[in-house]
Order: C-alpha cells, then sequence, then structure tokens
C-alpha cells in the first residue's frame, strides 16, 4: 500500500453556529447529507457534531489533494458512523470519480470537537500500483 495524502483541519464550532443561524435549512442542505442531519440533530451539542463532520470533509480533500475542485460538491462526502462511533467515509458523484482515479483502498479518518473547536485528521490509503 501506498499513501496518496494527509489532511487535517480545525474549525470554529461557533463559526458553524453562526452559518446555521443565518442560513438555515439553506446551509445545512448544502453541506450536509440528509443521514448526516439526523445523526447532528441526535446529539446534545449538535453544533460541535456539525462541525466536526465539516472539518472532516476538508481533512479528506487535503488527503485526496483536490480541494473543493474537479466536480466535487460538499454533498459528495458522507462521514458516517460505524456502531462503536468510529467514522467512516461514503463517497459519491465527483468525490467517487477522483477516489476511483486515485486508486483509493482506504481512508482513514478521526475527528474530535469540544465546545469551541472541532478538528479532523485524514489518511488517504492507496494500493501499490503492482497490486
Amino acid at each position: 500500500m501506498r499513501i496518496i495524502g494527509i489532511g487535517t483541519d480545525i474549525t470554529e464550532c461557533l463559526r458553524i453556529a453562526r452559518m446555521i443561524e443565518r442560513y438555515g435549512e439553506l446551509f445545512i442542505n448544502r453541506v450536509y447529507t440528509s443521514e448526516e442531519v439526523r445523526y447532528c440533530q441526535n446529539r446534545k451539542q449538535s453544533t460541535q457534531h456539525y462541525a466536526g463532520r465539516w472539518a472532516a470533509k476538508e481533512a479528506i480533500l487535503k488527503a485526496l489533494g483536490t480541494g473543493w475542485v474537479q466536480g466535487i460538491s460538499w454533498r459528495d462526502i458522507e462521514i458516517q458512523n460505524e456502531p462503536g462511533g468510529k467514522p467512516t467515509v461514503a463517497f459519491r458523484g465527483g468525490a467517487r470519480d477522483v477516489v476511483e482515479k486515485l486508486g483509493l483502498a482506504q481512508l482513514l479518518v478521526s475527528i474530535s470537537h469540544c465546545r469551541t473547536h472541532a478538528t479532523a485528521y485524514a489518511l488517504a490509503i492507496g494500493q501499490d500500483k503492482g497490486e
């Protein structure tokens, strides 16, 4: 296996809270999938979870080396959770196209948050060319 890239991001929870307050459903539905919205809204500190997913999506794009180009939208990357809480990633649309082109075998992501900030780290792993 080979490392495609790493990415990290830190986001102020207050910034995300202000975006939600100012733009409401327009912002939420532009950035988050319906499953992500359901997950965040079912949490006591939903803003921290929204901010964590924001940071994770930013970190993932850094790990892939694309940024918000090549036809990728916010909702093309969905942060999911295994039953124990471990975050995983599902790719759709333009993001899935990029992942296939890169030969992504696995993407590891870690998310942490507190009252004021959310941070995420992503590691993109690809198959060796000979595999």
